[in-house]
């Protein structure tokens, strides 16, 4: 079986402009894509179970975004065949690299071409929005400024930097976060150019570091080296730099207490940018 990536994202800010009357936000953020995935396996069977080969410790399969994003795909398409996967995890949980909204879009994708359901990229990532504000974004598979809950979409070209991403030894969990009272919820609107040109800030960042010390020291750590910034609502951090030697050696530096990769950026997503056509 081919494996299929479901890349990790990162915020490169992100701004809360509002909050609807159902509870939700609007927001501005810019996403883009890192070469570091978690990878999927698919075995497509004659008869309708989905199962997860890989159970996440703590996460009931049920639960699962894979297992959910198969069975909406199977009932909305009507097909009768059911599918045996298989996850190789490397991005971490509750670290606000998307992991679970990106593991539901690479399911989608791929049932969607080998259970031959021939759904538009438009129509999967509407399905997807009803399991997580992110998932549209990683079907799409393109470097986007987001509005609304973060489904209007608007594809950019951001500069594409090595990163190093820090993992603190805690779990964010977003609920918490956009329930904090302290979370600023008026943020001036602003455009896609004043972004590029350097405006921009992620506004769950203070609310995080009053609350989880390990996340906090981490931004201090990694503002030694460069523009530290905390993606989505944590718990991991990045920061950008011009050449793969330059975030290896900061890396290696890496507090033991602390996990941590080397990542290049990447406008298209590495799930959009390989061809899956031959299985």
């Amino acid at each position: 079986m081919k494996s299929w990536p479901a890349p990790a994202k990162i915020n490169l800010f992100l701004h809360i402009t509002g909050q609807r009357e159902d509870g939700y936000h609007e927001l501005q953020t810019a996403f883009q894509f890192l070469d570091y995935c978690d990878n999927l396996q698919f075995e497509v069977t004659d008869e309708p179970e989905i199962k997860l080969l890989t159970p996440i410790k703590g996460v009931d399969n049920e639960d699962n975004l894979i297992v959910r994003a198969a069975k909406m795909l199977q009932q909305h398409a009507g097909i009768e065949r059911g599918v045996k996967i298989k996850l190789t995890k490397l991005l971490p949980m509750g670290g606000g690299l998307g992991g679970g909204s990106s593991n539901a879009a690479t399911t989608l994708v791929a049932l969607n071409q080998l259970w031959h359901c021939q759904f538009s990229t438009t129509e999967l990532a509407c399905l997807g929005l009803k399991l997580g504000a992110d998932v549209p974004i990683f079907i799409h598979g393109t470097a986007s400024w987001a509005e609304g809950v973060g489904e209007q979409l608007t594809p950019i070209s951001p500069r594409e930097p090595w990163y190093v991403v820090v993992v603190p030894d805690c779990h964010v969990a977003t609920a918490e976060v956009f329930s904090a009272n302290e979370l600023t919820r008026d943020c001036e609107s602003i455009t896609i150019s004043r972004f590029l040109s350097g405006e921009g800030r992620n506004v769950c960042e203070d609310v995080v570091r009053n609350r989880y010390q390990a996340v906090s020291e981490a931004l201090d750590w990694l503002a030694q080296f460069g523009q530290a910034r905390m993606t989505g609502t944590g718990a991991c951090v990045f920061a950008d730099f011009d050449s793969q030697q330059q975030a290896q050696q900061v890396v290696n530096s890496l507090p033991k207490k602390w996990q941590g990769f080397v990542a290049k950026s990447c406008n298209i997503s590495p799930l959009t940018a390989e061809d899956f056509s031959i299985m």
